[in-house]
């Protein structure tokens, strides 16, 4: 399956607990390479370190903030675009890379130790305990909650040593949506869930999974279980890699260009492909 044309735009999606400023090292690297890097904010957020402490101080902008509204604003800045991007998503951005791809938007998906859409049941306890803080208090729903050092260190930069992850944590941790990991937790007890996907869509564009062995808060049992529904169910092309060893700041960490030039160089090849998952 050939993909519709070969693009020069990379869109990139950041997951909660984080901002636009998280891809900077990768929008480097792919503006370097010639292409155009667009890397849209939730609504409400704003990109640098400004949209960073801006949102330490004040974080109503994240408060009752939902999957949907999220989705609408992604899909008007990619629908505005002249040609049909590339989408990569970290996180619960690369839940957003899935509804997008089902939705026809992008040329070519990539989501990176991504969240899991409504329909994946796969839970580890690791995160569980990395949610828990969140998901505990139900009042918490419509709230933006901040989160400690310990906790991110924990769901995030776990093969950081405490120093290098408190430096990671001070430069792009921000409070989390509550109402939005309520709604991609409790998805599949949810009617109409904000994080219905269509598995069976064979219309949809090319989509990879990246997944990290490491990784605490969304371990490779739900991208792998992800990646297998697609599989199963659909005729578009899917794929999965796992980098063994790799922390959910997989984008940030020591050696995160190599994701970085995998995920490009499959999304950007004119015939897409499996590839060796190990």
């Amino acid at each position: 399956m050939k993909r519709e044309a070969v693009t020069d735009t990379v869109v990139l999606i950041h997951g909660l607990w984080m901002t636009p400023l998280s891809w900077q090292h990768w929008v480097t690297r792919y503006e370097q390479r010639g292409l155009k890097v667009i890397t849209p904010g939730y609504p409400g957020i704003e990109p640098g370190t400004a949209g960073v402490e801006a949102l330490r101080r004040d974080p109503s902008p994240l408060a009752g903030l939902g999957v949907r509204e999220v989705f609408e604003h992604l899909a008007e800045v990619v629908g505005s675009l002249d040609t049909k991007p590339v989408i990569m998503g970290h996180s619960f951005g690369g839940a957003f890379v899935q509804l997008l791809l089902d939705a026809r938007y992008g040329a070519a998906g990539v989501s990176i130790d991504g969240a899991a859409v409504k329909g994946v049941r796969s839970l580890p306890l690791s995160e569980i305990k990395a949610t828990f803080p969140v998901l505990h208090n139900p009042a918490n729903r419509n709230r933006a909650v901040p989160v400690t050092e310990k906790d991110f260190h924990y769901a995030f930069t776990n093969n950081l040593d405490a120093e290098e992850a408190k430096a990671v944590y001070d430069r792009y941790a921000v409070p989390v949506s509550g109402r939005m990991l309520f709604q991609g937790g409790f998805a599949n007890f949810t009617p109409n869930a904000a994080t219905a996907y269509d598995f069976a869509n064979s219309d949809r564009a090319p989509l990879l999974f990246i997944s990290g062995g490491n990784d605490q808060i969304l371990p490779p049992s739900v991208q792998r279980e992800n990646y297998e529904r697609n599989a199963k169910h659909s005729k578009a092309v899917t794929a999965y890699k796992l980098f063994d060893g790799r922390s959910h700041y997989t984008c940030g960490e020591p050696g995160w260009e190599a994701v970085a030039d995998l995920a490009l160089d499959w999304a950007l090849a004119p015939t897409p492909g499996e590839l060796d998952a190990a």
